[in-house]
């Protein structure tokens, strides 16, 4: 019996070692392993524990996401799944060098190395020698630089994802030596240019997707000679001209996209000859002309997308489709009347958009009936109440109703839509309360009221749901400030309303709050030292209240925020010296996220209202993060200018204006690069305005008008364009061309030939006077027309005095 078990262990000792994977490869995966635990090992929290079975003692084909050749002479390794690898909080970059080890392994078919956030341009020697690649996914990491030419080398090549990463510059000619290539994506990248000719020879191709790039210039009309082609995917880059021709000799076409270009011309009528087509997009380009009533004769057709153009829908048809659709967006496509009866056909409809129309009437009953996933009827001209069936659907997750004239009250039953992620119904004429069962809705992430004439109580909303956006603003709610909202509001908008009262110290239990705006209400008391705490916050809009006090020093803890303003208020004291500590307005940080990066389709939030540049103006809340204020007008501060406001560098607008300031501009302020609008009007500033604002090439709004200033207005760069003489005005020292009065020469000068108006430019006479006066004393000595004596050559000329 135990010579049988030695017999048996030898066998198995000599056959396993027969079936091994190669020394070789095996040392270059362990290898690659080593360089990705180098790479993230000052990391203190992540896993990488799919790697755990790599271990030099077990034979590389039996490890966690290997796959060596099953034939009975080789075990080498041919396929390597190396996706999302590392698991973290957050991503943990890769160097793209880690990847060099893989290259010896010359066996390799199939290679993914998606999702792992790895950092750089490719490697150019990993994939020379992967010469029998077929599979190959990079997809979604941070590969920059352009794509190397050995990948288009790769001749056995069938599928090839390089989406979602950094790269850029264009795509190579060589692309079309990629004669077996079924799949080829390239999306969501920097890439440009025109899209090769040479494209059309890859005659094998069933998906091309290019969407999300900088490509230009016309389809290229070798894509015709790809008649395997199933998914044409070209959204969201600057393709011009007209839909090719003769497109619809791609019978095989599932999938049409082309939205979000600048193509020109009508919807070409070869697509009707489509008849596998699925999922046609054409909206947001350039298209004219009427819609082709024979789209909804092609019977595979699920999605229609053609809004977003100048094309004009026939609203005198009686259509009677014979596809049936999920998706529709007939946006900005001149429907007028009554919403279409047509649509109540459609009945595995989830999408439908009919915004900016002109559609009438009431909210139809029988849309309500159709259980529809997301609406979109904002910008129209539907009027009365919205019908309670509505609410009553199992499916519906998005009900925007924007800018109409809706008018009555919410349905009472609007708690009873569980699954609806958001309501945007502002703009219009509804009233009263808010019904409180609104607060039961769990997924509700984004609620914008805003523009009616809702009043009464808020409801409270539970602490531990996902609502992240709430706009209330210009309604006409009053009482003190609610404070029971979500843990997870991040935009909290509650302006132009009637609200009394402090504000309350427990804000600052909003732990993810950036944006808060509570403008134009009737808040008194002091600002409390607990904002401080609020470290996430981005945006502090406090304007026109009644607010009193002096602003917290502490405020400057909000190393987040980009935007504050507290313009008339009743604010007192001195401007903290520390507020030039402000992180956010020194280098504005790319960091806004936005609710709607979350969703497929656009969604409008309101804009952030502020004085700008002389105006009140919206600034998109799309993007915010390009905006730095700070707004102190209208207020009783005193004392002096903080010269360490110039260390904003980040700052576009300053506005303190209409205060009790004295005391001079500090020069400092001329290193507020990104400043693009000045306001120090109506306080009581002294000295001259310093010279240094010369340097702020941004610079197109300044008022200093209203002080105490004198002396020349500096010239040079932005300030020579600086000439409306109301911004000086009530200044009396003040000279210089920009308001038309001459400075006084520095100092007289001796026998003074008179001034020859034909050449004679008062203009430059603040500094152009002793410069020349110097620069002709020069000529003349350097000509040798003047001699001094020996004994003063080398001593400093002195001017002579009257």
């Amino acid at each position: 019996m135990a010579e049988l078990r030695l017999l048996l262990f030898s066998l198995s000792i000599l056959f396993s070692s027969s079936l091994c994977c190669p020394d070789d490869q095996k040392l270059a995966l362990l290898h690659f392993k080593s360089s990705l635990l180098d790479s993230i090992n000052s990391s203190t929290q992540y896993s990488l524990s799919s790697l755990d079975s790599w271990d030099a003692s077990s034979d590389c084909c039996h490890w966690d996401l290997v796959t060596c050749s099953s034939r009975s002479n080789s075990r080498k390794v041919v396929a390597l799944h190396l996706n999302s690898l590392v698991l973290a909080e957050q991503p943990i970059p890769i160097p793209s060098m880690a990847l060099s080890p893989l290259s010896l392994i010359k066996s390799l078919m199939l290679l993914d190395i998606s999702s792992n956030y790895i950092v750089g341009e490719i490697p150019p020697g990993v994939f020379s020698n992967l010469s029998k690649l077929v599979h190959l996914d990079m997809m979604q990491n941070n590969f920059s630089g352009s794509i190397p030419p050995h990948i288009f080398h790769l001749r056995y090549l069938q599928y090839l994802d390089m989406s979602s990463n950094l790269l850029n510059g264009a795509i190579s000619k060589e692309v079309g030596s990629l004669l077996n290539l079924g799949v080829l994506k390239l999306d969501d990248n920097s890439l440009g240019g025109y899209i090769p000719e040479e494209i059309g020879n890859l005659t094998k191709l069933q998906q091309l997707n290019l969407r999300s790039n900088n490509f230009f210039g016309m389809i290229p009309s070798s894509v015709l000679f790809l008649k395997e082609l199933e998914i044409l995917e070209l959204r969201d880059n600057s393709l011009s001209m007209e839909i090719p021709k003769d497109i619809g000799d791609l019978t095989n076409l599932t999938t049409l996209a082309l939205s979000g270009n600048r193509l020109t011309g009508g919807i070409t009528s070869s697509i009707q000859k489509l008849h596998k087509l699925e999922t046609l997009r054409l909206e947001n380009n350039v298209l004219s002309g009427g819609i082709p009533t024979w789209l909804f004769d092609i019977k595979s057709l699920k999605d229609l997308f053609l809004g977003g153009n100048n094309l004009t829908w026939n609203n005198t048809v009686n259509l009677e489709p014979k596809c049936m659709l999920a998706q529709l967006s007939l946006s900005s496509c001149r429907l007028a009347g009554r919403i279409p009866d047509w649509i109540s056909t459609q009945k595995d409809l989830v999408f439908l958009d009919l915004s900016k129309n002109k559609l009438e009437g009431p909210f139809p009953e029988w849309v309500a009936e159709m259980d529809i996933g997301s609406i979109f009827l904002s910008d129209n001209n539907l009027t009365g109440s919205l019908p309670p069936r509505l609410f009553r659907s199992e499916s519906l997750s998005v009900l925007a109703l924007s800018r109409n004239s809706f008018s009555g009250e919410l349905p009472s039953n609007i708690g009873d839509a569980i699954k609806v992620m958001i309501l945007v119904f502002s703009g219009n004429n509804f009233s009263g309360q808010i019904p409180e069962s609104i607060s039961k809705i769990y997924r509700l992430l984004l609620l914008d009221l805003s523009g009616n004439r809702f009043s009464g109580n808020i409801p409270d909303f539970r602490p531990n749901a996902l609502l992240a956006y709430i706009d209330l603003s210009y309604n006409e709610f009053s009482g003190e400030i609610p404070v029971i909202f979500s843990q997870e509001t991040r935009i909290l908008s509650l302006g132009k309303n009637m609200f009394s009262g402090k504000l309350p110290s427990n804000l600052t239990d909003l732990n993810n709050l950036e944006h808060l705006d509570l403008h134009d209400n009737r808040i008194a008391g002091e600002l409390p030292m607990s904002l401080s705490q609020m470290s996430t916050l981005q945006v502090l809009n406090l304007r026109n209240n009644n607010l009193e006090g002096s602003i917290p020093s502490n405020l400057t803890n909000l190393t987040s925020l980009r935007i504050l303003d507290v313009s008339n208020n009743n604010l007192s004291g001195e401007i903290p010296a520390k507020m030039g500590n402000l992180v956010g307005m020194i280098d504005t940080p790319n960091t806004f996220r936005s609710v709607s990066d979350m969703f497929t389709f656009p969604i409008e939030f309101s804009d952030l209202i502020v004085n700008w540049k002389k105006s009140k103006q919206g600034l998109s809340s799309h993007s915010l993060e390009i905006y730095s204020l700070l707004d102190l007008s209208k207020n009783q501060l005193s004392g002096q200018l903080p010269a360490s406001l110039g260390h904003l560098k980040g700052l576009k607008l300053l506005n303190i204006s209409y205060n009790h300031l004295s005391g001079k501009i500090p020069a400092t302020y001329g290193n507020l690069e990104s400043l693009e609008s000045l306001d120090l009007s109506h306080n009581r500033l002294s000295g001259s305005i310093p010279r240094t604002l010369s340097k702020l090439q941004e610079l197109t709004t300044l008022d200093v008008s209203n002080n105490k200033l004198e002396g020349q207005i500096p010239v040079g760069g932005q300030m020579d364009t600086m000439n409306d003489p109301n911004s000086y005005a009530n200044n009396s020292g003040l000279c210089g061309f920009q308001i038309q009065l001459p400075c006084p020469p520095e100092q007289p000068q001796v026998n003074q030939p008179e001034a020859d108006d034909s050449w004679f430019s008062w203009q430059g006479a603040g500094i152009g006077y002793s410069v020349g006066f110097f620069a002709t004393i020069t000529i003349i000595l350097v000509s040798g027309c003047i001699r001094l004596p020996p004994q003063n050559r080398h001593r400093p000329h002195r001017r002579q005095r009257v």
